[in-house]
C-alpha cells in the first residue's frame, strides 16, 4: 500500500478555519483548484475531490485533530 504524499495547503477560510482548498503545493510547483467536485468527511478527517486548472483530478485529506493539522494527497488522475 503507497503512503499518502504529504503536501502544503493553502485555503479559504469563511464560517471556519481551513474551510475548502484553493491552492496546494508539491514542493514548489502551485497547483490552483478550479472547482471542488465532491467532499466527505471520515473520523477525523475531510477528503475533497479537486478539478485543478491544470485539468487533473487530486483527492486531498486534511486531517485536524490535537496531535496534528496535515494535508495529504490521496489519489490523482489526468482527464
Amino acid at each position: 500500500m503507497k503512503q499518502p504524499f504529504q503536501i502544503r495547503v493553502e485555503c479559504y477560510a469563511g464560517y471556519k478555519a481551513d474551510e475548502r482548498p484553493v491552492r496546494f503545493y508539491f514542493g514548489q510547483r502551485s497547483v490552483e483548484v478550479a472547482e471542488i467536485e465532491d467532499r466527505w468527511y471520515g473520523p477525523g478527517c475531510s477528503y475533497f475531490r479537486v478539478r485543478a486548472v491544470d485539468g487533473n483530478l487530486y483527492v486531498l485529506k486534511h486531517t485536524e485533530d490535537a496531535q496534528q493539522d496535515r494535508w495529504t494527497l490521496e489519489s490523482f488522475r489526468r482527464p
